[in-house]
């Protein structure tokens, strides 16, 4: 057994920071957690101090890239083999892990890699986060993301290509709703797939018991996947007040990513990145800001999300997109639950992970400094002492 003692808790869920809190961690899961001068603490457990600090709970990414390596240009890796890609894609989940993301959800990557890349690391074959993997994104012939995805055209090509993705053992179905700023030669915000293809997709998803999530930017595209039945919008860039409410109505959540546009902006074109891209980007930043305001002054229940492994988006440095979430407007201690629990009920593993509770999963952070003073100290591997995943302190090295 593990007794892990917290001087600050912060549960994930609640607003409540509790004082001197004692964790007893049976296995890979909490059993009790209790103030630490009424601890019942088994003789052969094993203590852990952190009296002097914060204790939370493991943070969750719902928007990942595994096989993308955060390049400016991503044009010279399009054609890298699959065994590259599951090298690269390897070594960024443990980069995930060691910087306190115990679950990640990767949304699109070539060859299905991601899915086979979860099964490593539940085998242990690899070091990583939980990962809930998607496989191949669903777009249209030309789509955005159409180099490493399945192209589908009318609702029975979109049905097969979510029969393939639940064949080959995919968590989630991701599919693009409309254009995107990566890819050269698509509009952020145009519609791609119809709404009666998303219908489609969300149906042969949800009767295989899955999530669907979309990536959506323009207004008409994420009217479709929202109309559609999605359980998720990905970016959302240009939501209207009447999309929020029908978000709000149908418990549609947001995965902002908002980390993505930002380091577009702050490098451009001096750095590397395509001038499509930038152009683009210039486009979309201060719409896709204000859309994450009105979404969260609304209600819309939001998430974390990197989109990691875009340009300078690097897998490791996923806190950054808490800070970028407080600056925006979020609380800090609401987006720490945008990165814990919130996270957690988008993926569909609200029950196992996500907060500090008695049968949850014992994926806990020991954390110097106060994160609801400067959510940014996140940011840095330093103030993350140590990193639980399971019970099991994860090598930093």
């Amino acid at each position: 057994m593990l007794v892990i003692n917290a001087g600050y808790l912060i549960d994930g869920i609640s607003d409540e920071v509790k004082l001197r809190q004692s964790i007893l961690i049976e296995g890979d899961r909490i059993l009790r957690i209790s103030p630490v001068d009424k601890a019942e603490i088994p003789p052969d457990a094993q203590i852990v101090n952190h009296l002097d600090g914060y204790v939370m709970p493991g943070l969750i990414d719902c928007h990942v890239h595994l096989c993308s390596p955060g390049a400016a240009d991503p044009r010279p890796y399009k054609d890298d083999p699959e065994s590259i890609l599951a090298f690269r894609a390897a070594a960024n989940a443990k980069k995930t892990l060691q910087a306190g993301f115990t679950t990640a959800r990767s949304v699109g990557s070539k060859f299905d890699v991601d899915i086979k890349l979860q099964k490593a690391i539940k085998e242990g074959i690899v070091v990583g986060p939980r990962l809930v993997a998607s496989g191949r994104c669903i777009t249209i012939t030309g789509g955005h993301g159409h180099g490493g995805g399945i192209e589908a055209d009318g609702p029975w090509e979109v049905r097969k290509a979510v029969r393939t993705l639940i064949k080959e053992d995919a968590d989630v179905i991701k599919v693009m709703a409309t254009g995107g700023v990566m890819t050269e030669g698509v509009e952020p915000g145009a519609a791609e797939l119809t709404l009666e293809e998303l219908v489609v997709a969300v149906e042969e998803a949800h009767r295989s018991g899955r999530k669907a999530a979309s990536h959506a930017q323009g207004n008409t595209g994420i009217r479709n996947a929202v109309e559609a039945g999605i359980d998720s919008i990905e970016h959302g860039v240009f939501l209207d007040a009447g999309i929020i409410e029908m978000m709000t109505q149908k418990g549609t959540a947001l995965v902002p990513t908002l980390s993505a546009p930002h380091n577009i902006s702050i490098y451009g074109i001096e750095a590397g990145i395509p001038q499509y891209a930038v152009d683009k980007n210039t486009r979309v930043l201060e719409c896709h800001l204000q859309s994450f305001r009105m979404a969260y002054e609304a209600g819309v229940s939001i998430a974390l999300g990197t989109d990691a492994g875009t340009p300078f988006n690097y897998h490791g440095s996923n806190a950054g997109e808490l800070e970028l979430m407080v600056k925006a407007g979020m609380s800090p201690m609401d987006a720490i639950k945008a990165g814990t629990s919130a996270a957690a009920s988008v993926l569909g593993l609200q029950d196992d992970v996500g907060r500090l509770a008695p049968g949850y999963m014992a994926d806990i952070l020991l954390v110097k400094g106060n994160p609801l003073e400067n959510v940014g100290l996140l940011k840095d591997p330093k103030n993350i002492t140590k990193v639980y995943l399971g019970g099991a302190a994860i090598s930093r090295s």
